[in-house]
């Protein structure tokens, strides 16, 4: 599965990166990190290095992981094991929110703690594959 949900990361390349808003929180020893996905949406997260719980509160998504594939529909909470990473297609408006147990609370230190990506390679990020295969594109259209 895990072939499969690169192959989807290497077919968005050049493809218009999506916004999806990410609110963030802290209390007592733990983290949660809420995102929103349009529906039509298709995305890969990173991989996380700590067993974590996933949060679907709003939505319906099918989603691609070491786990096989799942048809998921709000609310449904699912316990993710280090080492997963997910393709998601969001089929309606969707949050999804991840739960970490961490004292951290610096979101750059965040992102190298819990995953195995660094901040520049997330969204937004100087090396994002994405965006930088979209900026490429771009140039090659003018």
């Amino acid at each position: 599965m895990r072939e499969q949900v690169q192959q989807i990361e290497d077919m968005m390349q050049g493809m218009p990166p999506a916004f999806l808003p990410i609110k963030h929180y802290f209390a007592n020893g733990m983290y949660a990190r809420e995102m929103f996905m349009p529906a039509g949406t298709i995305l890969t997260g990173a991989v996380h290095k700590t067993t974590h719980f996933c949060i679907l509160s709003q939505g319906h998504v099918h989603v691609i992981s070491e786990d096989g594939i799942m048809d998921l529909v709000a609310p449904v909470t699912i316990v993710s094991q280090p080492g997963t990473k997910r393709a998601i297609h969001a089929l309606e408006d969707t949050v999804w929110t991840n739960i970490h147990a961490t004292n951290e609370t610096d979101l750059d230190k965040l992102v190298e703690e819990l995953t195995e990506s660094t901040v520049d390679q997330l969204q937004g990020g100087d090396n994002n594959k994405q965006e930088l295969a979209y900026a490429d594109q771009l140039k090659l259209e003018h």
